[in-house]
């Protein structure tokens, strides 16, 4: 496994992020991998040199971070961890995604969600809680909060940080004007900014190009995009039945990659892969690695494997490199797209 920091921390991150979206109550989505399943997967993962650990309080209804910091307590070596975890969703069962306003609207209750003073103090305490650790390495807010103002929650974000209850502070999809006026007012108060953004960013969308990505590449901020391989879209055959349990229940892959473009990229994803004799997964990946394509590299993509195969499979493309020909021929079939993620 290779290493790199974390923006420009001191933060030794591996080049690939371990996502527990995925791992916590299957009650939750279908999808997701109970205790059991997961444990193999978390360990063999660690085994293989990956210390970055991405969870949320939003998932699984907390339970993913009670998993979490379960499986860190049993294979130990805490110091040598990076466990990320976020704030801003509701923390119910009621609540499956943003973009699901009718789980929203059910799970939605007054100081419950969002960026207030007081949310952002009860929310920490609650996720140290449910991880049963001293502290969180990397805390993030899950989404912008329009109701509360700026200098309100990274005042609070700051105090946080110097309580000793987390290490850094990051953000996730906005646009890249909220995040410049973020680290703006951390800076003009002499508060803690943020040190990484984790945003939507794939082969088949690209849109962070625009502003986001040289923004962080300015500022020196860390990027640890979600959703790599486009939920799997990348990883399968474009031409043939979605693959997996998740793909029929998941409507986000259906709404955010179904379009001719989109389809035409994971053609050309599975020619590359089969000229390399890799897998479609380890292309989608290591093209997000590489210093030669439109982003020059990212920090540590946010993965969500299965089953340790897949995990294997992906730590194994970290050590891909391509050819300037091949990321043209990757990047060539995409067309632009309304942004998505955050609104």
């Amino acid at each position: 496994m290779q290493y790199t920091t974390l923006g420009r921390t001191g933060l030794q991150v591996s080049r690939l992020c371990l996502g527990m979206m995925g791992m916590g109550a299957p009650q939750w989505r279908p999808w997701v991998l109970g205790e059991d399943d997961a444990r193999p997967v978390v360990r063999r993962a660690v085994e293989l040199g990956v210390n970055f650990i991405d969870t949320a309080d939003t998932y699984s209804a907390g339970e993913s971070e009670k998993l979490v910091g379960k499986l860190v307590r049993e294979i130990g070596r805490r110091d040598e961890l990076v466990i990320a975890t976020k704030v801003y969703n509701p923390v119910t069962f009621d609540f499956k995604s943003g973009q699901d306003l009718a789980s929203l609207a059910k799970a939605k209750r007054p100081n419950m969600q969002g960026l207030s003073r007081k949310r952002i103090f009860a929310a920490i305490d609650a996720s140290l809680k449910r991880l049963d650790l001293e502290y969180v390495d990397l805390w993030q807010i899950h989404r912008w909060d329009y109701e509360t103002p700026v200098e309100e929650f990274m005042e609070a974000l700051h105090d946080v940080v110097k309580s000793g209850r987390v290490r850094y502070i990051g953000a996730s999809s906005m646009w890249a004007w909220q995040f410049a006026k973020a680290q703006h007012v951390a800076e003009r108060h002499g508060w803690t900014r943020f040190v990484s953004m984790q945003n939507h960013y794939n082969l088949a969308y690209r849109e962070e190009e625009r502003e986001m990505l040289p923004l962080l590449r300015d500022q020196g901020v860390g990027c640890n995009p979600w959703s790599p391989l486009a939920r799997g879209f990348l990883c399968d055959d474009p031409d043939a039945p979605p693959a997996g349990p998740r793909a029929p229940v998941d409507p986000l892959r259906k709404q955010y990659y179904a379009t001719q473009a989109d389809r035409a990229i994971a053609r050309e994803v599975g020619t590359v892969a089969a000229a390399r004799g890799a897998t479609r997964a380890q292309v989608a990946l290591a093209w997000l690695l590489s210093p030669l394509s439109a982003a020059g590299g990212v920090t540590s993509p946010i993965v969500g494997p299965q089953s340790v195969q897949e995990l294997q499979d992906l730590v194994a493309g970290t050590d891909l490199l391509f050819t300037g020909d091949e990321i043209r021929r990757l990047e060539a079939p995409y067309v632009a797209k309304p942004v998505l993620g955050h609104i």
